[in-house]
């Protein structure tokens, strides 16, 4: 779940289903005590229905909160005022960077930095199809040190520049949850 929209659904679901809970945030659901083994595949195949799967092994539950960590920080907070992503993973999981982060690329194929990346690019996107801020905004909200630096970075990930990009008929912006 990587939307306040996913967390609606997956409530009604739950709701639906009978199945009493405590909380639904990003990628996590606490149940109220045990369900039985019928609810609990009823509830996988109506999440499923949807594009959830329910993960049940410890590494792929951590995989998930590191990526809801990264995507609440780079979609759901105001600017990030220098995040240093090994202190800020490390606090929020109580584990080492460096082992989550050969644990992210392990499962994911792919660079937790580049993961990084990619959400700060598909965030570039909303901001530039939503016309809301200049480039130099953009690059203080995502904590970029430059215009520069960020055209580079958006130009090697996409092909092309941001104003490019939002010149473009075509503004190919990618699902959180297929990054």
């Amino acid at each position: 779940m990587v939307c306040p929209r996913c967390i609606m659904a997956v409530k009604g679901i739950l709701d639906d289903e009978g199945i009493p809970y405590m909380n639904v945030s990003l990628g996590e659901i606490t149940l109220n005590g045990k369900i039985t083994p019928e609810k609990r595949e009823g509830l996988n195949e109506r999440l499923e229905k949807i594009g959830f799967t329910i993960i049940n092994d410890r590494k792929g539950q951590l995989i998930e909160q590191i990526k809801n960590l990264v995507i609440e920080a780079i979609h759901y907070t105001g600017p990030m005022e220098k995040v240093k992503w090994p202190e800020y993973l490390s606090d929020g999981l109580h584990l080492d960077y460096k082992y989550l982060s050969s644990l992210f690329s392990a499962v994911e194929s792919i660079t937790l930095e580049q993961y990084i990346i990619n959400q700060k690019i598909e965030k570039i996107k909303e901001f530039l199809v939503y016309d809301e801020l200049g480039l130099k905004e953009i690059a203080f909200q995502l904590d970029y040190s430059s215009v520069a630096y960020l055209s580079n970075q958006f130009k090697k990930v996409t092909g092309m520049t941001p104003t490019q990009f939002k010149k473009s008929a075509i503004q190919n912006r990618i699902s959180l949850d297929d990054i």
